[in-house]
């Protein structure tokens, strides 16, 4: 048996057996957990519960859970897992994957951080999985008779185990699928998704007392599904559909995009761009409110942040209030790119969600964690939601933090 080591911990790792398979539609890799071929400089990169406190454990304990236990009669003609033989919980990512290995082992040290914070190294395993080899490793996980497997990380692998048609363990799956593919009961979905950072956004704008707004948008898939979230969410209560531009970086381009806005009488703007688009976007919007997500940025160099001043930018909490109670107890790694840094975050809340599946998926569920606050939505997915940050001097900074 081979062991993972995370600092000073450490977690089995099952490898399941190789079988032959048909090979799935090539991986994509976009930011967030989800991944983009041609991000940045080409490379495949990734911008992608707790456990009551016992008496004498540290002041700064993390914050507890709000869990409300499963009630079967809640979940009519759906197929369930069988009950758990053991309380293991299955980490089931793509460590032999060299395209997905740094993302996957963030996740990884995040998930063993919070597991050994709450006291329950022993009850986690670790099941690594190259390419195609997702299926195997959630029937290796469900042999083992696991409470709940934490996977997929990647989009693709997803589709994969929704349509294998096999028996799962209760599922947490890491990404979530953008088509009709249905899932099956067994699986719930936490992504790190930019749809809701683009409902937050949308949010915002309209309590800031706009009465319009504009989105700036670049050609990625990525930057369409935040526009489009941030579309969805302020047409809900009756908004007016905003207005949609392009982004081009040339100088004709954003001079004539300034020239649009102002005719718009524009309210808000949302760049739908990363963090250097957005540096360039900035001074042609003029003192319009501007909103970006910081799942689409990474790290911007110090000259890029200045330029980015007055941006409300919603991000996690791990990287906007570090000091905070809720991410206080973590140890804290390093990382070369923030997207790394909001994996590893990913990891200690997926762990602290998994948690709660003791005797099946809980009926409600509340954490203020790392990636956000996160609950349970009516549907089979634990939602997030960031806290507004603001760019002054360079610095990204709480919103309602002094000037």
């Amino acid at each position: 048996m081979l062991l993972f080591a995370a600092g000073a911990l450490s977690c089995a790792s099952t490898r399941p057996a190789t079988r032959a398979r048909v090979p799935p539609a090539p991986i994509v890799v976009v930011p967030g957990p989800e991944f983009e071929p041609g991000a940045s400089d080409g490379a495949a990169i990734v911008t992608v519960p707790e456990v009551p406190v016992e008496p004498g454990q540290v002041e700064n304990a993390p914050a507890p859970v709000v869990v409300v236990p499963p009630d079967a009669s809640s979940m009519p003609g759906e197929t369930l897992p069988p009950p758990p033989t053991t309380r293991l919980i299955a980490l089931v990512l793509p460590l032999d994957e060299p395209a997905f290995e740094r993302a996957a082992g963030a996740v990884r040290e995040g998930f063993l951080e919070a597991a050994a914070a709450a006291g329950k190294s022993g009850d986690c395993i670790v099941i690594p999985h190259g390419r195609d080899g997702v299926v195997a490793a959630f029937e290796l996980a469900r042999a083992k008779g696991v409470r709940v497997a934490v996977g997929p990380l990647v989009r693709d692998d997803l589709r994969a185990l929704a349509t294998a048609n096999v028996p799962l363990p209760w599922t947490l799956a890491l990404n979530q699928l953008d088509d009709s593919t249905p899932l099956p009961p067994a699986i719930y979905t936490f992504p790190l998704s930019v749809e809701s950072d683009g409902k937050l956004l949308a949010q915002r704008a309209k309590a800031s007392g706009a009465t319009s707004v504009d989105v700036v948008e670049g050609d990625s898939p990525l930057m369409h599904r935040l526009g489009s979230a941030f579309a969805k969410g302020w047409m809900q209560d009756g908004g007016r559909a905003p207005a949609a531009f392009r982004f081009n970086a040339s100088p004709e381009a954003l001079t004539g995009l300034r020239h649009s806005l102002a005719s718009q009488t524009s309210g808000a703007v949302l760049l739908a761009v990363n963090g250097d688009h957005a540096a360039l976007v900035k001074p042609f919007i003029g003192n319009v409110l501007s909103y970006a997500s910081g799942l689409v940025f990474d790290r911007p160099s110090p000259a890029v942040a200045r330029d980015l001043d007055g941006v409300r930018v919603v991000e996690i909490p791990w990287l906007l209030t570090p000091g905070a109670p809720e991410v206080a107890p973590f140890p804290r790694r390093e990382y070369d790119s923030d997207a790394l840094a909001r994996l590893y975050a990913l990891g200690l809340d997926a762990f602290r969600v998994a948690a709660s599946f003791v005797d099946g998926p809980p009926r409600s569920f509340d954490l203020d964690g790392a990636t956000g606050h996160v609950h349970l939505g009516v549907t089979h997915e634990f939602q997030r939601e960031g806290r507004l940050g603001v760019y002054r001097d360079g610095v990204l900074v709480p919103l309602d933090s002094s000037p």
